[in-house]
């Protein structure tokens, strides 16, 4: 499992934007998540699913309220993993009301979440393998901060708890 000190594995993410722009399609669009973090401060979090209870009601809204305070503790961008197609994390971001403050990033195929280490088996729910529900601090690729909730859990990873590490980071 990835580690505070580790660099993110290459992987590619996808993310439907709303917009077209920069010779872009409307999507879905490839991120390739090591050019993407390159010389760039990114709050990641990821959550086992787009639309469920938690995910909805406290980790996705904490990050929107306070996008404003991350970017002010000097993080480039937020993101929000899912093993969900970009389709569906469009849909949610919408629904969220996410614009411009956290990039709705889908990770189908659990690229992302396997290559991390970071997976949550939900075979048994019928819900597969999914990604375990986190957050993490990214300078230039190097995780600085992590921190990942036991199962059902969901103490750790919080928005207010991330933004205190990206406040801490900056003040080193």
């Amino acid at each position: 499992m990835l580690k505070v000190g580790d660099r993110l594995p290459a992987a590619t993410v996808y993310e439907y934007v709303e917009v077209e722009g920069n010779g872009c399609s409307i999507g879905p669009n490839p991120v390739d998540v090591s050019q993407a973090v390159a010389g760039k401060t990114i709050a990641i979090f990821g959550l086992p699913g787009a639309f469920t209870p938690t995910c909805s009601a406290q980790h996705l809204p904490g990050y929107v309220q306070l996008a404003e305070q991350f970017r002010e503790a000097g993080v480039d961008e937020i993101w929000c993993v899912s093993v969900n197609d970009a389709f569906v994390m469009r849909a949610w971001g919408r629904d969220q009301g996410v614009a411009g403050k956290v990039r709705m990033m889908a990770d189908g195929s659990a690229e992302f979440s396997r290559a991390t280490g970071l997976t949550l088996d939900l075979t048994a729910r019928g819900m597969g393998v999914r990604s375990a529900r986190y957050s993490m601090l990214v300078q230039d690729g190097v995780v600085q901060a992590l921190n990942v909730e036991a199962p059902g859990k969901f103490e750790v990873s919080g928005a207010q708890a991330l933004l205190q590490q990206a406040q801490a980071l900056r003040r080193r």
